[in-house]
């Protein structure tokens, strides 16, 4: 099929669909970097940036990717032989301990699998079992983007309390922020990391790091804290580029301060339904192609799904072979398998990602959803009848939303913080 007309569709979990507003945003000549509107605009930004994360505490922000964000938030906090306790559902939770273990934390992990959430009961034990409270921080991922695991957070909150642990609770929310619902004060969470490729919008670049009270609290005790991931200076600069510990990411803030206000004048609960609702059509398709075929949703329980992300088995050699032919004659691109592999299928061949977070709307989706179909059915692959029909029943249903054209007065506001 010809590919000299219309638009590729990039529908991997991050980068997500940049919009039209952060391009022309980021398209400008070089700012001058010591005053004026750069300069101006940024208590605004992070204002608005901890209006996204629900929080009034602090945020410091680093030009890095997503790991990067998790090593700046350990290097505040965890001393090398202190002990931090992972509990992973997927290869971005293993990725934080291993991160752990590198600044030379003693890390002990839960592994819970590559289908499952967090077992609560689980990780209580774990906690009791530290009778001495050596352990220092819990590592938590809320959305593992390899899996599309979501868990409580403000369950492990509530165990955290209850044992009565002083760790801090430390959680990723980079494929969730801005997609799922997250609450970061009302959660009790002490540090969240975040990074500008997914629901942010924004290319791969920025990291955040969110943090309270405790977690500042916790950074005074450190005998040591390298100078550039120090959050010190970045959350409350006296002079511009301690933002950033140096020369600033000058045309990311720009895309950065067109995100925001976009996310902003959608509102945060618009914004948590908006991906609650395209993440149901995508199950609702997923489910009638897997009553006559081998594909299957990753995870079985919905209330554990990411709205942002959804992985798929489908056994080899299908997935690598129906993420080909969508790139190749539908120029639709499906994310790999990351993190996924099994024995027999040491390369991801057996499974798939899709990634539907941020800038995504009904007719994206639906679009996807066709591709995937047409490719099932050129590649032969056995699938059940009628997904597209019980996608499209989803996203025409309208229970818990305002009628068509009016607003959603009972939307909450987001909180005004930093």
């Amino acid at each position: 099929m010809s590919h000299t007309t219309g638009r590729p569709y990039l529908a991997i979990p991050g980068p997500s669909v940049m919009p039209e507003a952060v391009l022309r945003a980021m398209h400008r000549s070089a700012p001058n970097i010591y005053e004026g509107e750069l300069v101006e605009m940024m208590p605004g930004l992070t204002s608005d940036l901890c209006r996204v994360a629900q929080t009034e505490g602090h945020v410091a922000i680093y030009i890095c990717n997503g790991h990067g964000a998790w090593e700046a938030a350990l290097a505040n906090v965890v001393a090398p032989g202190e002990r931090v306790l992972v509990p992973a559902t997927g290869r971005f939770g293993h990725g934080w301990g291993e991160i752990a273990s590198g600044l030379g934390a003693e890390v002990d992990v839960l592994d819970f699998g590559k289908r499952s959430p967090v077992d609560l009961d689980r990780f209580e034990v774990a906690l009791r079992a530290d009778k001495s409270h050596e352990i220092k921080a819990v590592l938590a991922t809320h959305v593992d983007t390899s899996t599309s695991i979501r868990n409580d957070i403000e369950a492990m909150r509530r165990i955290i309390d209850r044992v009565g642990h002083p760790a801090l609770l430390m959680v990723d929310c980079i494929a969730s922020l801005a997609c799922d619902r997250f609450q970061m004060d009302d959660w009790g969470v002490d540090v969240m990391v975040a990074a500008s490729q997914k629901g942010l919008m924004v290319p791969p670049g920025l990291g955040f790091v969110f943090f309270n009270e405790k977690a500042a609290e916790a950074r005074r005790g450190m005998a040591r804290v390298s100078r550039y991931w120090d959050w010190t200076h970045r959350a409350e600069p006296e002079m511009f580029y301690q933002y950033f510990g140096g020369t600033a990411p000058t045309h990311h803030l720009y895309g950065l301060r067109a995100a925001l206000d976009m996310i902003h004048g959608e509102g945060l609960e618009a914004i948590w339904e908006r991906h609650a609702r395209l993440a149901r059509a995508i199950w609702a398709a997923c489910d009638i192609w897997s009553e006559e075929g081998p594909l299957a949703l990753n995870v079985a329980d919905v209330a554990h799904r990411s709205h942002a992300v959804t992985s798929l088995r489908i056994g080899a050699p299908f997935g690598t072979e129906l993420r080909a032919w969508l790139e190749r004659e539908a120029e639709v691109t499906l994310g790999i398998g990351l993190g996924m592999a099994e024995p027999g299928d040491p390369e991801w061949h057996g499974f798939f990602r899709m990634g539907h977070m941020g800038h995504v709307n009904a007719h994206m989706v639906l679009g996807m959803l066709a591709s995937v179909n047409a490719g099932l059915m050129a590649l032969g692959v056995p699938h059940g009848a009628g997904a597209l029909d019980a996608a499209a029943k989803v996203l025409a249903e309208r229970e818990n939303s305002a009628p068509v054209g009016q607003p959603d007065n009972e939307s909450v506001e987001a909180k005004t913080c930093c």
